[in-house]
C-alpha cells in the first residue's frame, strides 16, 4: 500500500468533505504523483459525492502539498474528473488555491492551463460550474476560474488576480469588480453558499429544477410602498427565500435564485438608486438571464426603474454595447420569462427589462405602475410646458400619468397581459410559471394533421 502523509493529505480532504453530505465523498486518482517524482503526490484532490442528495463533482487545489503547483498531471486529474461529470450530467465545484504553474515544466505547464480551460468550456452550458477562491488564484488560474458560471470568494483570504498586487500597486476589490458573485465571511460560509446554489440549480441542461415546498401557491401577499427587492421577494417567493448573486457589484438590480410553487426561478429585480439601469446592472442581468436560458431555468423580472444612466461616465464606457448584451440575453432566451412592472418603467428600461417585445411570455403590471417614454415630470416639461398656468404643473403631471402612462394604457396596446392586484402577485407569478413549465422542452413535434371524416 502506498503511504500518504495523512497530516497534509487529510487537511485538504477534510475541507473537501465539508462541501458534501457527510460520508459521501469518494476521491478519484488518490495516488497520482507529480511528474518526475516518486515522493510528492499531486497537489489537487478530486472526487465526487452528494450535496443535498444530488450527485456533484469537485476538485480542491491543495496548497499544503507542493503549494498546489499546477502542472501536466495536476491538470489531467481535473480533466479526467470533468469527463466523468459531463457523462453523468452533474455539477462541478472548483476550489482554487495554488501558487501557480510549475516553472520548470515550461510549455507543458502552459498547455496544461489550456487543456483545463477547454474542459471548462466543454462543460459550460451543459452542467453548472461554481468556483471557490480559497487562497491564491492568479494569472491563468484566474482566467480559468472566471470561466465558471459563478465564482465565490472569501473575505480577507482570497487572492484573485491576473497580475499580482505587487505589480499593479494595489489589491482589487474583486466583489465590486464583478469577479465574485458572492463574498463569504469565511470558508464555512463559502461552502454553505455553494451547497445552497447546487441544491437549487438543475444538475444539467436537460433536467428541470424543482423543489418541494409547503408554501401555498395561492397565498395572498401584503405589499408596502417603496419596498426593496429583498423585501418584495421575501413577500412573494416560496418561504421568502432568495439566494442573491452579485450583490456588491450591481446594487441597482437584485439578481439571484428563488422558487415559486417549487419551480426554481432566476430573478432580475430593480432595486437601489431608483433602479437605474446602469452598466453594471445591465452586464450582470445579462449574465444571469443567459445562464438561466442555458439550463432552462425560468426568469421572473420585477421592474421599478426610472430609466437609464444619464452620466457621461456611462457614455464613456461603451454603455450602448452593454445594454445591447442585455437585449441579446432576453431576445435570444428560449426559457420561460414572466415580467411584472411593480412601479415605474421609464424609457428603454421598460423595453430592456424583460418586456413582451424582447421575449417575455407573460407581462403583468400592478395598478399603480407608471409606464412611459419619459417620466410624467419630464413629459410635461417637454410637451405641455405651455399649459402650465392653465393648470398647475402637479395637475398636468398627474393627468399625464393617468392618460398616457398608466398600466391600463400599456394593457390597451397589448404590451401588458393583465393589470393585477398587489395581493395576487405571488399567485399570478406561480400560475404563469406553472403554465410555462414545459416551454423549455420546445414545441411538441407534429406527426400529421388529423383529417375530418
Amino acid at each position: 500500500m502506498v503511504q500518504i502523509d495523512e497530516k497534509v493529505y487529510g487537511l485538504a480532504k477534510a475541507r473537501m468533505e465539508s462541501v458534501f453530505d457527510g460520508g459521501t465523498f469518494v476521491e478519484l486518482g488518490a495516488y497520482t504523483k507529480r511528474l518526475g517524482s516518486q515522493e510528492d503526490f499531486e497537489g489537487v484532490v478530486c472526487g465526487y459525492g452528494a450535496i443535498e442528495g444530488k450527485l456533484a463533482f469537485a476538485f480542491i487545489q491543495d496548497s499544503g502539498r507542493t503549494k498546489g503547483a499546477f502542472g501536466e498531471r495536476h491538470a489531467k486529474k481535473i480533466i479526467d474528473m470533468y469527463s466523468l461529470a459531463i457523462k453523468n450530467g452533474a455539477p462541478v465545484i472548483g476550489i482554487f488555491d495554488s501558487a501557480g504553474a510549475v516553472v520548470y515544466d515550461g510549455a507543458a505547464a502552459l498547455a496544461a492551463y489550456g487543456k483545463l480551460m477547454k474542459s471548462i468550456s466543454n462543460a459550460s452550458g451543459v452542467i453548472p460550474q461554481i468556483a471557490v477562491i480559497d487562497g491564491v488564484c492568479g494569472g491563468a488560474s484566474a482566467v480559468a476560474a472566471s470561466m465558471f458560471d459563478f465564482t465565490v470568494t472569501v473575505k480577507d483570504k482570497s487572492k484573485f488576480f491576473v497580475n499580482a498586487p505587487f505589480n499593479v500597486g494595489e489589491k482589487t476589490d474583486v466583489a465590486k469588480a464583478g469577479l465574485s458573485a458572492y463574498e463569504a465571511e469565511d470558508e464555512a460560509n463559502a461552502f454553505a453558499y455553494v451547497r445552497k446554489l447546487v441544491s437549487l440549480l438543475p444538475s444539467n441542461n436537460s433536467e428541470a429544477a424543482l423543489v418541494e415546498t409547503a408554501d401555498d401557491m395561492n397565498r395572498k401577499v401584503s405589499l408596502a410602498d417603496n419596498m426593496s427587492a429583498d423585501e418584495l421577494l421575501s413577500a412573494v417567493a416560496d418561504n421568502g427565500s432568495f439566494v442573491r448573486v452579485y450583490k456588491d457589484y450591481a446594487e441597482n438590480v437584485a439578481l439571484g435564485f428563488t422558487t415559486f410553487g417549487g419551480i426554481v426561478t432566476g430573478v432580475v429585480a430593480s432595486d437601489k438608486n431608483d433602479g437605474i439601469l446602469d452598466i453594471k446592472s445591465a452586464r450582470a442581468a445579462a449574465k444571469l438571464v443567459s445562464f438561466c436560458d442555458s439550463f432552462g431555468v425560468p426568469v421572473v423580472t420585477l421592474v421599478n426603474s426610472i430609466g437609464l444612466d444619464t452620466t457621461k461616465a456611462a457614455e464613456d464606457s461603451a454603455y450602448a454595447s452593454e445594454l445591447a448584451k442585455l437585449a441579446y440575453a432576453y431576445t435570444s432566451a428560449d426559457n420561460a420569462k414572466v415580467t411584472v412592472v411593480t412601479g415605474k418603467a421609464y424609457g428603454a428600461a421598460f423595453t430592456l427589462l424583460g418586456s413582451k417585445s424582447v421575449g417575455a411570455d407573460m407581462a403583468f403590471a400592478l395598478p399603480a405602475a407608471c409606464i412611459s417614454v419619459l417620466s410624467p415630470e419630464a413629459s410635461v416639461a417637454f410637451v405641455m410646458n405651455n399649459k402650465v398656468g392653465e393648470k398647475s404643473r402637479e395637475e398636468l403631471e398627474a393627468e399625464w400619468a393617468e392618460k398616457y402612462a398608466s398600466a391600463n394604457e400599456a394593457a390597451d396596446c397589448g404590451e401588458i397581459d393583465d393589470v393585477i392586484e398587489p395581493a395576487e402577485l405571488r399567485q399570478r407569478i406561480c400560475a404563469a410559471l406553472s403554465m410555462l413549465a414545459f416551454k423549455a422542452e420546445g414545441t411538441p413535434s407534429k406527426r400529421h394533421v388529423n383529417m375530418p371524416l
